[in-house]
């Protein structure tokens, strides 16, 4: 029966991806080391015991009011310790086993590891870590354990799966939004200046004629909505699909820091490749001589858990996107499931930019001792000074930095930890202060607090020729008795 065969080639070895896979390999392992070493010294602070959202806390509230079934919704090593020295141990064995996995040293073993350890990471940033970027590095990296004995055609599939998922609801959620940013193609008239944390590139990106950034909305939207299908089609389309989404990525890369979202995608692009393609790139040199003539290792016990990932991926995964694209749920006991299969970082939903700011407001935080005279606590990366020049800092991610971006929207979940931030500067926490590119309180903590809010735009070329400023700006008013952004 074909449906037999078709099942059945499934499991076959994928031959023509083996060079393929072990390159993806060993490039996981290098975001896995970027997304580890960016944590270990941000983690304590964003969840430590004396950070902005202790996760200890959290694992105390959710145990008090679910008992052991917490365990299950969130999956963690760290109910056995949450603790700064846990916390920042899981960030720096991250890293080590990173390396393990570039080396080549015992594989399997390596990338159930590293998917336990930021799974476990993940769940402790709670707000911080609760990004797509990071879903995405957890559902290549589980999918990447089926690929560790060489991989067969299930594996890949799930891969092609994976990245059409990650692009085509990242195009259909901008026009699912109704945003007319996306609709009447002027997107990339706000971007480069209203993104969380652009770089230098992204003020020249600013300067491009209206023609042209419409141009590259029109082009944005055809690469996420229809290039994706290309994915399935014959090798043609499949090396058409590859060159465009790397095309995207590398020009993201080049206007904005979105730490390694892009490359991660790139990555997943090798799938569309074969061996003859990547074999053309990778020095003879580097490719392991054991390589050649490996045959993919399926063991019954692989067979099985390959099958059972692939069920409850594909399963959870079309629920999700049923109710993305049609606003209603799916029925009740499917939904559990999809739940439950999202709780370890799988079967997501993405929907990168699926509305665009317009306009980009920036905090700035003082304190002060008496009222009268006020100092600033600066940021490391976000916008604040108006000469300081737009760093370039992917694929590492400074979290708070990026998550104040999200509180002039005034979003309850946003106010809350913001309002747990400037408890701990009140208290002059030494893991949140660090965060900081400096502490004006150093010896002291302030008595009074303010949050004064101001419009920020990039200055026009004849303004920076003028000034030497890359941002112009605009006092709002005392946050956050001013008008929320939307959206």
């Amino acid at each position: 029966m074909p449906s037999v065969r078709i099942l059945s080639r499934l499991f076959e070895p994928a031959e023509d991806q083996l060079l393929t896979s072990w390159l993806f390999l060993k490039l996981l392992a290098v975001i896995y080391f970027a997304a580890f070493a960016s944590l270990v010294f941000q983690i304590d602070g964003l969840a430590g015991t004396n950070g902005i959202l202790p996760y200890n806390e959290k694992l105390a509230a959710e145990f008090s009011h679910s008992g052991y079934l917490a365990w299950w919704r969130n999956p963690t090593l760290f109910w056995f310790n949450a603790g700064d020295a846990a916390l920042q141990g899981a960030a720096i064995t991250g890293c080590l086993i990173s390396v393990m996995l570039l080396l080549g040293r015992r594989p399997l073993l390596a990338l159930i590891l590293l998917f336990i350890l930021y799974l476990s990471l993940t769940h402790a940033g709670q707000i911080f870590l609760n990004f797509q970027w990071d879903t995405l590095l957890l559902e290549s990296g589980f999918v990447a354990i089926l690929i560790a004995g060489g991989p067969n055609h299930l594996a890949i599939f799930l891969f092609h799966w994976l990245l059409f998922r990650l692009r085509f609801l990242s195009g259909i959620s901008k026009l699912l939004s109704h945003d007319p940013s996306w609709s009447s193609l002027t997107a990339l008239n706000t971007y480069f200046e209203t993104q969380p944390l652009p770089h230098a590139g992204a003020w020249y990106a600013h300067q491009l004629p209206e023609w042209m950034l419409q141009s590259a909305t029109g082009v944005v939207l055809f690469a996420e909505i229809i290039v994706p299908f290309f994915i399935f089609l014959p090798r043609r389309f499949r090396l058409f699909a590859a060159a465009i989404t790397i095309l995207i990525q590398l020009l993201i890369i080049a206007t904005s820091n979105h730490n390694w979202i892009n490359l991660l995608t790139i990555l997943l692009c090798l799938f569309l490749l074969d061996d003859r393609i990547v074999a053309k790139v990778v020095p003879t040199r580097l490719i392991p001589k054991t390589l050649a003539g490996r045959k993919e290792n399926s063991g019954l016990t692989k067979k099985l858990f390959g099958a059972a990932a692939a069920i409850l991926i594909m399963a959870a995964s079309l629920s999700w996107m049923y109710e993305m694209t049609t606003g209603r749920q799916t029925a009740q006991p499917l939904r559990k499931v999809a739940m439950s299969v999202r709780n370890f970082g799988l079967a997501n939903v993405y929907h990168v930019f699926p509305t665009m700011q317009v306009e980009r407001q920036e905090l700035q935080i003082e304190g002060s001792y008496d009222g009268v005279e006020w100092r600033s606590y600066d940021f490391r990366y976000k916008p604040g000074a108006l000469h300081k020049r737009p760093e370039f800092i992917a694929p590492y991610q400074p979290r708070l930095d990026w998550m104040i971006w999200f509180v002039p929207s005034q979003r309850t979940e946003q106010l809350y930890w913001m309002d747990r931030f400037l408890r701990r500067l009140q208290e002059n926490a030494p893991q949140v202060t660090a965060l900081l590119a400096n502490n004006p309180f150093a010896e002291r903590p302030p008595r009074y607090f303010r949050v004064p809010a101001f419009r920020y735009h990039f200055t026009t070329k004849e303004q920076r020729a003028q000034t030497g400023n890359w941002w112009r700006r605009e006092f709002l008013g005392e946050f956050p008795y001013v008008p929320p952004r939307r959206p």
